[in-house]
Parts: C-alpha cells; structure tokens; sequence
C-alpha cells in the first residue's frame, strides 16, 4: 500500500502547476496529475490482485479536492473487502462498449472498404446508419440490437422514402451478419432481413412505391440536341458528348484516361477498376467520338482526358450541369436508355448485342460461361449506326425542338 503524504489544503491544490504527478495526503496512492498542458486530473495508484495499477477519478477543478479523497476511499474499501479490481472491470466494461452497434458497423466498413470500388460508398453507409439507425440503437451492445429495434428505423420512412429505407434495413441486416460471424451476437435469425421477417410486417416495396425513370429524350430529339450540345463550351459539354456516342455511363467518361484509348484501332477498353460490373469493357469508337478525342487539348504529365478547373477530375454534377445551362430535361444516365430504346425500335439489333454495348449483363450465369466472345464488331457496327443516326435530321414531320425544363 503506497505510503500517505501529508494532506495538501484545496489552496495548495490550487497552486500546483508543475507537469507531473502530486501526492495530496489523506488517502493512500490518491494524486493530482498536471500535464503539461496544463489540465489536472485525479489519479489513485494502488494495487489490485498483486498487481499495480492506476484509476483516474475525474478532473479538476470538476471533482473537487474532498470527492477525490471520497471516492477514492470507496475504491481501496471495494478492494479491501471486496477483492474488486477496478482496472479489469473498466476493461470489461470498455470491451462491451466497443461491441455497441455503432461501434461495429465502423470496424464493418473500414473492413469492406477496400474492397468497395467508389470510395464514396464508405462515406454513404456511414451517413445513413448515422442519421437513421444510430439515434435509435447506435449505442446498445449490439447482441441486444431485435427485431423491434430494426422496424422504429425503418418504418416511419418506409412509405415516403421507400428506396432509402430499403438501404438502411440491408446496411443494419450486414453490419448485424457481421456481429454474428465476430461472436459478438449468438447465431440465429437476422432481424433485419427480410424474407420471412421483415416483409411480414411491412408492405411490399412495389406496393408503396413507384419507379421513377430516368428523364430522357425523345429518340427524335437527340439530332437537335447534339447539334446544340456541340455548340456548348467546355470539358463538360465534350464528356456528356463522348458519353452518349458511346453510351457509357457517367463516371466512366469522366475517370477516361488516355493510356486507355487506341485511337488508331478505334478502341476504348475501360479497366475492370472502373466498371460497374468488375469486368473490362471494351469500347468500339465511332468516328465522331474518335474525332472528338483528337481534338480534346492535352496536358503535360497528365493521363486523365477530361480535366476540371485546377487540373481535378470533373466532378458528377459537372455533365448534369451542362443540361441545365441548356434547359433540357434530360439526364446524364437517360441518354443510355435513349440508346437502349433506339437499339429496339429503329434497328434489328440482336438485344444481347445492346445489352452488351451498355455493359449490362447478358443471360444467366450459365450462359455468361460459355459466352467468352464480347460481341465486339457486331457492336462496332452499332455504335456506326448510332453515330449516322444522331448526324442526320428527322424526316420531316418528327419533333425537331428540345423540350425545355421548367
């Protein structure tokens, strides 16, 4: 048992300032600790079960002087007469609380997120389960985490944000999944999955909800529209271009990179990395994309084809923003389905070719295995036809304006 020092007044406590740990008398072990920053807290050095360990008791001046001695007269009786061990208990109690369910769904996505290919996934789970889920279980052990606690998240916006409830109860039915695989919750039922639970209790998403297409253009639309587009300024207007001559998405083009391109063999091969589906994708050009990319300017050091302000890669809004300046009400993603439905309506296109031009999935899995071909000069003959499509006006009688939004 430490020795006691002499008892220090509360204006000697006051007074101490010097970096470092002070005795202050009266109760064995108890002391005040002065960082060098200046804070002061209070610390008991004692024993417990043979071994030596440190307590803090709080700070100073919010614990004072007299429930510093009070407390730690408490500790040393418990371990007195108890035989507690107070620094084992701590433990124990910090090992629960870093099983809470927020605690848990952070250690799920710093494990998954290097295997998620857009980083801005990891900060979207954080944002939902922090702005729905954590309020309301965030902080109970989440071996305690039921059924009831899963439906008070989700249910209040079930009906008015249906999409975003259904990604909130997936996130909470992994992070739970997880728990289970850690042992930090016994084996059993998920409570937030869904089939034969949750759809019991809740309505069908497709009974309180409805699908919201994507706005798009007119298939007779596109000749004027290309027409204005190409008057438009900017690496915007050039990637929403290059974006719909080949009918890839978004963030393909905007994350295009010249070490992908074959210019001369009129080729574009998007690396795995980038895609959608987690398989390289290959891109016929057409002579009008082609055309585009060699009059695209080019800068020193730089492999990335269309630079923003400050040399930074377009940002998503960027291609969103060119439509507005021109008042269409259209999207980026639309332009695909215009492709989509041009495939169907105006060609003879066989639908696994169109498929494949968007890079959607073709059949099942058994057919994708022994489909090892990509279609490539069947497509190629598509993004031509495409090409010569949106280069010549609409006979005469066909809408020839844009539709303006607002």
């Amino acid at each position: 048992m430490p020795r006691i020092a002499k008892p220090l007044s509360p204006l000697a406590i006051q007074r101490l300032t010097t970096p470092g740990l002070h005795a202050v008398g009266e109760v064995a072990g108890l002391c005040l600790f002065v960082k060098p920053t200046g804070a002061r807290s209070w610390v008991l050095r004692t024993r417990a079960n043979g071994r030596r360990i440190e307590l803090g008791l709080g700070g100073y001046p919010t614990v004072t002087l007299a429930q510093a001695r009070e407390n730690a007269r408490t500790v040393l009786n418990d371990i007195r007469m108890n035989g507690a061990d107070p620094a084992a208990d701590r433990r124990a109690r910090r090992a629960v609380s870093d099983r809470t369910f927020r605690k848990v769904a952070e250690q799920y996505i710093e494990t998954h997120r290097a295997g998620w290919k857009n980083a801005k996934h990891a900060q979207q789970w954080t944002n939902t389960l922090e702005q729905y889920a954590n309020p309301v279980f965030g902080d109970k052990h989440v071996a305690d985490v039921s059924k009831g606690d899963v439906l008070a998240v989700i249910e209040p916006i079930w009906s008015t944000k249906t999409e975003t409830a259904q990604r909130v109860r997936n996130r909470i039915e992994r992070v739970l999944g997880y728990a289970m695989q850690r042992e930090y919750r016994p084996e059993g039922p998920n409570p937030a999955r869904w089939k034969d639970n949750l759809d019991v209790a809740l309505p069908a998403k497709n009974k309180v909800s409805k699908v919201e297409h994507l706005a798009a253009l007119p298939i007779d639309y596109m000749h004027g529209f290309m027409r204005q587009l190409r008057e438009m300024d900017g690496m915007g207007a050039r990637a929403l271009e290059l974006a719909i001559l080949t009918a890839t998405r978004s963030g393909e083009v905007r994350g295009a990179k010249w070490s992908e391109f074959d210019l001369g063999n009129a080729l574009w091969t998007i690396p795995a990395a980038r895609m959608k589906s987690g398989r390289e994708h290959r891109v016929p050009l057409n002579a009008a994309a082609v055309d585009l990319l060699q009059n695209l300017p080019k800068f020193e050091g730089v492999d990335r084809v269309f630079v923003g302000k400050g040399d930074k890669p377009l940002s998503d809004m960027t291609l969103t923003a060119v439509l507005r300046r021109m008042k269409v009400a259209a999207t980026t993603h639309g332009f695909r389905s215009v492709f989509r439905d041009w495939a169907a309506e105006r060609t003879s296109t066989p639908n696994e070719v169109a498929e494949m031009a968007l890079a959607h999935a073709v059949g099942d899995k058994t057919e994708a295995a022994y489909r090892r071909g990509d279609l490539f000069e069947k497509r190629r003959e598509l993004m031509d036809l495409w090409q010569r499509f949106i280069e010549t006006a609409p006979a005469k009688g066909n809408v020839r304006h844009l539709r303006k939004a607002g």
